[in-house]
């Protein structure tokens, strides 16, 4: 029994040295004594020689890179931070393995710099206006179709680079948001001064039209006026010539009225003016008018 237990521990043993797996997400390389053997494995149970070979796995998904923000100069002689990162995959295992040793960190840096330089030159043949009008994504995508030529020498694949945001370095910010207010303020003191002169026009206008109005107003009163007093003056003659002397009378009456109705009025006149003679004699006639 023991000499059982004993055999199957050692069947394990031997098994596991001699057994490995690749998962589907794997790249594996089988390596004999040091060199390359073979890396097409596919995935499942596989076997190899204890002592004699071993195994090295490699991510197959895809990875990200991503590093610190860069400065770099556009066309224009502005100077821009830029914040990306990159998604990359390996694609061939063995080519990897020869350009890198295995290492993905130096992977990613290899391909980040190659990144770096490809976006440096395609911001240099760029004015600012244009990488943040609307070009970003024409330039990413040669970035990315170049440094693919590049990476086939590191068995690796860019699959996209992003640009997370663009920044202008601290010290010209402050002049470009100052570039930035003044040109602000230029088109609010333009547009205030429009609108002034809206208001001006608007006042101009309402101040004629309010003036016709007026005009035209005063006119249509002085006419209606001067139709009234016609009218007036005409029933004036006519009372007059029905009777003249009751006409007369009645007038002094009202003249009496108007220019007595104050008690502190004073009135200076000769008693024998013809004003009073109604007073003097009642049935004064209309001879002395």
């Amino acid at each position: 029994m023991p000499k059982l237990i004993i055999g199957l521990v050692i069947a394990a043993i031997l098994f596991l040295a001699t057994a490995f797996t690749v998962k589907e997400p794997e790249w594996a390389i089988l390596f004999n004594l040091g060199e390359i053997k073979k890396a097409d494995f596919e995935p499942g149970l596989h076997f190899k020689v204890p002592f004699v070979n071993n195994v090295r796995k490699f991510d197959k998904r895809i990875l990200t890179e991503d590093e610190q923000p860069q400065r770099y100069l556009t066309q224009d002689q502005n100077y821009v931070i830029v914040d990306s990162f990159i998604k990359w995959r390996i694609i061939d295992p063995i080519v990897y393995y020869n350009a890198t040793s295995g290492d993905q960190n130096q992977a990613g840096l290899l391909i980040y710099q190659k990144v770096n330089d490809n976006m440096r030159a395609e911001f240099g043949k760029r004015s600012l206006h244009e990488l943040i009008a609307g070009e970003r994504e024409s330039v990413m995508k040669i970035v990315t179709a170049r440094t693919n030529t590049q990476t086939v020498e590191l068995g690796a694949e860019v699959v996209d680079v992003r640009l997370k945001r663009i920044d202008f370095p601290e010290d010209i910010s402050e002049s470009v948001y100052g570039r930035m207010r003044a040109e602000r303020e230029r088109i609010a003191r333009q547009l205030r001064s429009q609108g002034e002169e809206a208001a001006e026009r608007v006042r101009a206008k309402a101040d004629r039209e309010s003036t016709t109005l007026l005009a035209e107003g005063y006119k249509q009163s002085e006419i209606t006026r001067g139709k009234a007093d016609a009218v007036a003056t005409e029933t004036y003659a006519t009372a007059y010539e029905k009777d003249a002397e009751f006409y007369s009378f009645y007038r002094r009456l009202n003249a009496y009225q108007n220019s007595f109705s104050n008690q502190g009025d004073v009135m200076l006149l000769d008693p024998k003016s013809d004003f009073f003679k109604f007073f003097k004699d009642p049935n004064a006639t209309n001879s002395a008018n």
